[in-house]
């Protein structure tokens, strides 16, 4: 009996090498589709992480359409708080500019009243003098003017000069005694100023001294600031015939319509006496302080006690010689000065310091 012949390569061969390329193919097989499954858990982690951040975006988008109407509110918010805030102002510049009308009115008023009352005194005075007159032209003989009732009034001023001169200070400071008054009065109309009292009492001053001229005298009435120039007007400057009503008349006359103003300048004051010719024999100056400026106004705004001084001694050296010099002084508030200098000037002209009560004349 033939021997049957081994074959290597036999069909349990063949079925064990299928067999492994067989699992080989189905790790594969397995391989491949745990890979397709992770990526497919990876692609929808993806797809939810775009989902949220897409979600965020439009909560963004609709936070920030949020905090731009919140932005667009505050603006308009602060508009309308910066339009309520110029009202305010407005309204706060308004009532300001209504109350220091009301204030310059009230001092108007006040300024009115003392006025009056002024007046008033001055008419007393008058009819008082009228009715001493009327007693000396019964009794022949007696001095019309030396009367015990005028002797009270004019404390040692004697107007005896053949040729008077009388100068009136009309700068702002004749307004008021009081700075702060004088800085509001200069502020005011020119009617308020005209009425203020220290300014109507100056102004009785130099009519109750006109009233007071000797007939057969001569005389002229200066004003001064920061110039100085007649009441009378006109060029040549020349005396006036004490015994002319008319002429006096119109002196103070214009004496009512001046409205003072301005600084003081009592070297240019002093030097208008030279424009008179012959030169005065006897001068009267009405004023309440010691100047602010000399010739020409000052290159500072403000100016101290000690300049005040000096150009108060430049003045003076500008005075004729042997000219009796009557100071009227209505002093104000803390020049403390002037009534020592202007008794240095009266003293050394051989005149007198008259430092009158609020009452006189």
């Amino acid at each position: 009996m033939r021997r049957r012949r081994t074959d290597a390569f036999g069909l349990s061969f063949l079925d064990c090498i299928c067999c492994g390329f067989g699992a080989v193919i189905l790790f594969y097989v397995m391989m491949s589709a745990q890979g397709g499954l992770r990526r497919v858990h990876t692609a929808d982690q993806l797809r939810a992480e775009i989902n949220r951040l897409d979600e965020a975006v439009q909560s963004g988008t609709r936070n920030l359409a949020v905090l731009r109407n919140s932005i667009e509110k505050a603006d308009a918010d602060h508009a309308t708080a910066l339009a309520v805030a110029a009202r305010l102002a407005t309204d706060v510049k308004t009532q300001r500019e209504q109350l220091s009308t009301y204030d310059e009115d009230s001092l108007a008023r006040r300024a009115h009243i003392d006025a009056l009352k002024a007046d008033i005194r001055s008419l007393q005075e008058g009819k008082r003098r009228l009715e001493a007159g009327s007693l000396q032209h019964a009794a022949p003989g007696q001095d019309t003017h030396t009367t015990p009732e005028e002797r009270r009034y004019i404390t040692g001023i004697v107007l005896h000069g053949r040729h008077i001169l009388i100068l009136v200070d009309r700068s702002a400071s004749m307004l008021h005694e009081d700075l702060v008054s004088i800085i509001r009065l200069r502020n005011a109309n020119d009617a308020a100023k005209r009425a203020a009292s220290k300014w109507r009492r100056t102004v009785q001053i130099v009519n109750w001294m006109a009233t007071q001229l000797p007939p057969a005298s001569k005389y002229q009435v200066f004003g001064f600031n920061i110039k100085a120039e007649p009441l009378s007007g006109g060029t040549p400057v020349g005396w006036l015939d004490g015994g002319d009503p008319q002429a006096l008349a119109r002196n103070l006359q214009s004496l009512q319509a001046i409205v003072p103003r301005d600084g003081t300048s009592l070297i240019n004051a002093f030097s208008a006496v030279r424009l008179l010719n012959p030169l005065p024999d006897q001068i009267i100056l009405i004023t309440d302080g010691l100047p602010t400026q000399g010739k020409t106004a000052g290159a500072r705004k403000y100016i101290d006690a000690g300049a005040r001084e000096r150009l108060f001694d430049e003045a003076v050296a500008s005075l004729p010689e042997h000219v009796p010099v009557d100071v009227v002084l209505l002093p104000m508030k803390g020049d403390v000065q002037a009534a020592h200098r202007f008794w240095k000037l009266a003293r050394a002209t051989n005149g007198t310091l008259l430092a009158p009560s609020k009452d006189w004349p």
